[in-house]
């Protein structure tokens, strides 16, 4: 995928992402999703993005360039995996939700034996992240770069029509923001859960 398809708002890069797959080096072998959820989380106007309050240490891969892996621990249990967008020095970033696998099964399987079905292999952020092996010294790989183990595979652009859109999951901030994405009628799919709400 080419950067500058990523350094443009966060909105229209999240949609962009949705139909395109990102492929991983395992272990195991090579592991492919085509993404079917995801959401946009921009930088100083956006209260539920990480890079709300500046620049740190963690969500340096946020401020860019564009098509870089910003990997998280969250919950004490899990990795979430996000893209950085928009222009170099611009915090922004878009979070992978769920994908279908487009790789060999068999392989996915072994990485996610407890999974009930093939949908689920995939199917939330935590779980999209440990299908790919996705863990903290991924942070900041070039997801645009052929040579590196994890792509980012530009599809065709999806139908208009297929792509829905609402509230993001799970957030304690700006809960109505609808810039979570997916493709409508994909099982793959991850269940919307409104976020708690900060007091004082």
């Amino acid at each position: 995928m080419e950067r500058a398809e990523l350094s443009g708002d966060v909105v229209a890069a999240a949609q962009r992402l949705l139909g395109c797959t990102v492929e991983a080096d395992t272990p195991e072998g090579l592991v492919a999703v085509r993404l079917v959820e995801v959401e946009a989380y921009r930088g100083a106007d956006d209260p539920a993005s990480h890079s709300f309050r500046g620049r740190t240490a963690r969500n340096a891969v946020m401020f860019g360039p564009a098509g870089h892996l910003y990997v998280y621990f969250i919950y004490g249990m899990h990795f979430c995996v996000n893209i950085s967008c928009l222009a170099d020095g611009q915090a922004g970033a878009v979070l992978l939700r769920a994908g279908e696998v487009v790789s060999d099964v068999a392989i996915a399987r072994a990485r996610r034996p407890t999974a009930r079905r093939d949908a689920d292999l995939a199917r939330g952020p935590a779980r999209l992240a440990s299908l790919l092996g996705l863990r903290r010294e991924h942070n900041g790989l070039d997801v645009t770069d052929p040579t590196s183990p994890v792509r980012v595979l530009a599809g065709p652009p999806v139908d208009p029509g297929s792509v829905r859109r609402g509230p993001r999951v799970g957030v304690a901030a700006a809960q109505e923001t609808p810039w979570r994405f997916w493709l409508d009628g994909s099982s793959a799919v991850s269940p919307y859960r409104p976020g708690r709400v900060r007091n004082g």
